[in-house]
């Protein structure tokens, strides 16, 4: 199995993310990723594949991964039953950071309290 294919998932996975500028080239034994995502919250879940495919330091392949907006963390589209706490705690571990998410949409939000499915929030960088 050649290196690429090896990486096949992690390709397609940048392809999902919307993953702009992408350079992908095999030489000298490993492979070298290069992009663009959207946010910090993208590049990390790229990151998390890269390593449950190749470990946690892999040598067979070198990834340069640009982010395109540096102030905002991550988009979060609001799905049925979600809450602010519960969008705090997905993004950051910690469903008490909630207040963090309202402030960074109060151009949408009036309430922490008053959500609805479709909004799409931005969760800032903490």
């Amino acid at each position: 199995m050649s290196i690429k294919e090896k990486y096949s998932s992690l390709l397609d996975f940048g392809k999902e993310l919307g993953m702009k500028n992408v350079s992908v080239e095999e030489k000298e034994d490993a492979l070298y990723v290069n992009g663009v995502v959207n946010t910090a919250y993208e590049k990390n879940i790229y990151w998390d594949k890269l390593k449950s495919i190749g470990g946690e330091k892999p040598s067979d392949i070198k990834a340069d991964i640009r982010i395109l907006d540096e102030s905002v963390y991550a988009y979060h589209t609001v799905q049925k039953g979600e809450s602010l706490s519960k969008i705090a705690k997905h993004y950051y571990k910690d469903a008490s950071k909630y207040n963090a998410i309202f402030k960074a949409n109060t151009n949408i939000l009036k309430d922490p309290n008053l959500i609805h499915p479709g909004q799409v929030l931005k969760i800032p960088k903490l």
